[in-house]
């Protein structure tokens, strides 16, 4: 076998592999299948957010990191889903992870939920709004005490509310 066919056999896989969802977990929008309490329509979605928000709320995708105003938010009061404006975190819980990302160690009671993520040949806990099911980002178990979580999310898929204006 020589190098062209090799790498195009690889390619090949790779398409295939794609094609059939190996590379990663299929996802669906819950909200629209009724899971979540909010539950819009594809073009609602569309119409309510912002083309950054949608992408990530609705589509999992993620802000690149260190371009969040949030990450730098150190005024006290609550970070609010983009999507439907349910309170997610306090100021409180959050800390400065160095990850480029707002990091939290808890969400405000019931408001996100988890599933698992098994895309880009990992498997890791996403956090979703527990309202509308909008992806917020990814939890993982290197963060401060009390919890030892960190909640990396995307600041795009949040709105912050001072407490004190």
């Amino acid at each position: 076998m020589n190098r062209r066919t090799f790498f195009l056999s690889g390619a090949a896989a790779l398409f295939g592999a794609g094609a059939y969802g190996l590379l990663g977990a299929s996802r669906s929008d819950a909200g629209q299948n009724g899971a979540f309490p909010l539950n819009l329509s594809d073009a609602e979605w569309r119409k309510r957010l912002t083309s950054d928000q949608y992408a990530i709320l609705r589509k999992h995708a993620t802000e690149r990191a260190f371009t969040s105003p949030l990450n730098n938010e150190k005024r006290d009061g609550i970070f609010h889903c983009a999507g439907c404006e349910q309170a997610l975190y306090s100021s409180k819980t959050k800390f400065d992870s160095g990850t480029g990302w707002p990091s939290f160690y808890e969400a405000l009671p019931n408001a996100v939920g988890t599933s698992t993520d098994t895309s880009f040949f990992m498997t890791r806990t996403e956090v979703h709004c527990s309202n509308c099911g909008g992806h917020l980002g990814h939890i993982f178990d290197d963060g401060p005490k009390p919890t030892g979580k960190r909640h990396c999310i995307n600041g795009i898929a949040m709105a912050f509310r001072p407490t004190n204006v």
